[in-house]
C-alpha cells in the first residue's frame, strides 16, 4: 500500500510546529513530544511516547470554567485560592487551606446553561467518605463488574486522563463548569482525554481494579479547589437526584483537608528551618515564619504543586 505522504507530512508539521511553540499550555508534559495526531469528531488528538493522549486545545487556557467563583475565591483575602490547569498532577496546588475560610460560598451545582447531571454508576455504596482504618477516604466507593461504564457527573472538561501510580490506577479527573472536580479512578478502560469536552451522562470510562484495590469498584470523589468534600451533599445516590445548590465553608471539609492550627510554643517563629509534620502546607508553613509561598519555593528549589513529606526539611529563611 502507498504512503499518504500528503497526510504524513501535515502530521510532522504539526508535530514540528507544536515543539517550536513550547509555550503553549496544550501539550502539559514537560520533554514529552507527541509521536503522532489522530483526527476524531471531537478535534485533533496528541499522541504521547508514554501512551497517554490529549486534545489540541485553546493554547492559553488557564483552566477557569466558572469565572464568577473563580473572581470570588482568588480575589478574597479569606480564601485567595489558586488553580493550574495541568494534566500529569491529580492535585494542582498545595496551597488552597479550608482552615482559613470564613466566610460561606453559595454554589450553584446546577445553572440554566448546565442543568445537566448523571449518577457516575447506579451500583451499591460499599464505603462511605470519611475516616477509613485509620486513614482518610476521599470520596465513595460504589461497587460494579470490570467493564461496566463509568459516566461523567456534569458538564465539563478533561482535566487528568491515565494510569496514576500511587493508588488511584486508571483515573479521569473533570472540572466542571460549577466550580467542582469530580474523580473517577480504578478504572480498566479510559474513554476520555484532556482538554476533551464531556456532557453530564457522557461515558468515559469502564470500570475495573486498577490501582490500589481490592476488588471492582468506582471510586469517586468530588473536590472544590483540590480540597475534597463528601460527595453525598451533593449526590442522592439512592434517589438518583442532586442537590442544585452546595454551600462551601469550611465546615463541609474533611478533617485533613488543609493544614491543622499550631498552638503557640509548638514551633520557632526564629529558626531558619521547618520539618515538616502532618497537617503542613506551604502556605501554613509561610504564615508561621512571617514569609510567602513563592519565598519558600524559591529557597527550596521546589514548585507550588509539590508534594510535602513528614519529615521533610524546608529552609525558611
Amino acid at each position: 500500500m502507498a504512503l499518504n505522504t500528503t497526510e504524513t507530512m501535515r502530521k510532522f508539521l504539526l508535530i514540528a510546529v507544536l515543539f517550536l511553540l513550547n509555550s503553549s499550555s496544550i501539550a502539559q508534559v514537560p520533554c514529552l513530544l507527541p509521536i503522532d495526531t489522530v483526527e476524531t469528531a471531537n478535534g485533533t488528538m496528541l499522541i504521547y511516547p508514554n501512551r497517554t493522549w490529549a486534545f489540541l486545545g485553546e493554547d492559553e487556557f488557564d483552566g477557569v470554567m466558572n469565572d464568577a467563583i473563580h473572581e470570588m475565591v482568588s480575589s478574597d483575602s479569606t480564601y485567595g485560592f489558586k488553580t493550574k490547569w495541568d494534566h500529569n498532577s491529580t492535585i494542582t496546588c498545595t496551597t488552597n487551606e479550608v482552615n482559613e475560610i470564613e466566610d460561606t460560598l453559595w454554589l450553584c451545582v446546577l445553572d440554566t446553561a448546565h442543568m445537566g447531571f448523571a449518577i457516575p454508576f447506579k451500583g451499591r455504596m460499599t464505603s462511605k467518605y470519611g475516616y477509613r482504618r485509620g486513614r482518610n477516604h476521599n470520596g465513595v466507593d460504589i461497587d460494579l463488574e470490570t467493564g461496566d461504564t463509568i459516566y461523567a457527573a456534569f458538564d465539563g472538561k478533561v482535566r487528568y486522563s491515565q494510569f496514576h501510580h500511587k493508588g488511584f490506577g486508571n483515573l479521569i479527573i473533570i472540572r466542571h463548569y460549577n466550580g467542582l472536580e469530580t474523580y473517577y479512578g480504578h478504572a480498566s478502560k479510559l474513554l476520555a482525554a484532556p482538554n476533551q469536552e464531556v456532557k453530564a451522562g457522557d461515558p468515559i470510562a469502564l470500570g475495573g481494579n486498577t490501582g490500589r484495590s481490592t476488588g471492582s469498584h468506582l471510586h469517586f470523589e468530588v473536590r472544590f479547589y483540590d480540597n475534597p468534600i463528601n460527595p453525598e451533599l451533593i449526590f442522592d445516590f439512592k434517589q438518583e437526584d442532586v442537590k442544585d445548590n452546595l454551600l462551601v465553608h469550611r465546615g463541609i471539609f474533611r478533617p485533613g483537608s488543609s493544614a491543622t492550627v499550631y498552638h503557640s510554643g509548638s514551633y520557632d517563629k526564629s529558626s531558619s528551618s521547618h520539618k515538616i509534620r502532618s497537617g503542613d502546607t506551604l502556605g501554613k508553613i509561610a504564615r508561621m515564619y512571617g514569609t510567602s509561598v513563592s519565598s519558600l519555593c524559591r529557597l527550596n528549589g521546589m514548585k507550588e504543586t509539590d508534594i510535602l513529606h513528614i519529615g521533610q526539611v524546608l529552609r525558611v529563611r
